[in-house]
């Protein structure tokens, strides 16, 4: 099978979704340009009516795309960084999360925001931001976190043409990393995890760019005779309780690890679920290995020792081993 990058896999997943539905759109700051390479060439080929540079306000745009999608277009809202995300948040958590249960159920909102998340290496604290846990609260949202080629070709599609609001969080860490994806067809379902490693000792729930440091740092942990199962919830909301409460009931052990911050995090609302369906199957308690509750740094020293990496979670897993 053919290996493409991260970038070419969501390039091709727009590609492929503005070519099959003529209702589908794309709108947001520079992606006529293309800045990070996910849009690159689109406008060449589907013009300007469908790929649409925006004015620099998010509050602007993202209500536009909620319209779009309320009067039957298909609107992708592309925000730039996931900090910016902030400058929008009553037409995404306020409009676009609430109108299909205001209206009953007669209108849907098909509207796809993407955005880059994470430390990219002294952006600094306003564009190095992790915020999906903001808005796993806010009923109504779906929320994806592709954590290789394949899951980001797959979920982004099911996510254009999922009826519902989603969030796809897009790590341009992961952008140049490659993997492999099939030149046919394919999706990946909203809601599905996936275990990415088998092991016995003790799983390992990674999110979105810690999967490829929890591989690492099972790999690592396999010398020393400790068996780590890798399990990638792919997405938040709707999250696949079954697969995570299986991998624990199988290994008794849990450790979760996220680029996010501690206080109220997707690790926090994993540990819970774990810790209200699972208790009974734990032998140690659950370790969260996640940022601590600062801004990201723009120091580079700093950065690296606020984002989670593979050293820290070799310790946090020996910890839970004991």
């Amino acid at each position: 099978m053919r290996e493409i990058t991260y970038i070419q896999a969501i390039n091709e997943a727009l590609r492929e979704e503005l070519r099959r539905d003529p209702r589908t759109f794309l709108m947001g700051i520079d992606v006529g340009l293309g800045v990070f390479g996910a849009t690159a060439g689109l406008i060449d080929e589907f013009g300007p009516e469908r790929i649409r540079n925006t004015p620099i306000s998010e509050a602007g745009y993202a209500g536009a795309g909620v319209g779009a999608a309320m009067a039957g277009m298909r609107p992708i809202v592309e925000i730039e960084f996931a900090s910016f995300f902030y400058c929008c948040w009553d037409q995404v958590c306020n409009q676009a999360a609430k109108l299909r249960y205001m209206s009953g159920g007669q209108a849907d909102i098909p509207i796809t925001f993407r955005t880059v998340y994470g430390a990219l290496g002294q952006a600094a604290a306003q564009h190095s931001e992790t915020v999906y846990a903001q808005f796993m609260s806010v009923p109504g949202l779906k929320i994806v976190v592709p954590s290789d080629p394949y899951d980001m070709k797959g979920l982004l599609k099911s996510a254009i043409r999922d009826n519902n609001p989603v969030l796809v969080f897009e790590h341009m860490g992961l952008g140049r990393t490659k993997g492999a994806v099939p030149e046919e067809e394919y999706l990946v379902p909203l809601g599905k995890g996936a275990v990415k490693r088998e092991g016995k000792d003790v799983t390992v729930v990674a999110i979105g760019s810690m999967v490829a440091k929890a591989l690492a740092a099972a790999r690592t942990l396999e010398k020393e005779g400790i068996s780590v199962e890798v399990v990638d919830p792919r997405t938040l909301v709707p999250l696949d309780e079954e697969t995570i409460l299986n991998s624990v009931a199988k290994t008794h052990r849990v450790v979760i690890v996220d680029e996010g911050h501690l206080r109220g995090g997707a690790a926090a609302e994993i540990a819970a679920v774990i810790a209200d369906k699972g208790f009974d199957s734990l032998d140690a308690p659950i370790k969260r290995c996640t940022a601590p509750d600062v801004p990201v740094p723009f120091s580079p020293p700093l950065e690296q020792f606020v984002v989670p990496n593979e050293a820290k979670l070799v310790a946090a897993v020996k910890e839970v081993v004991g």
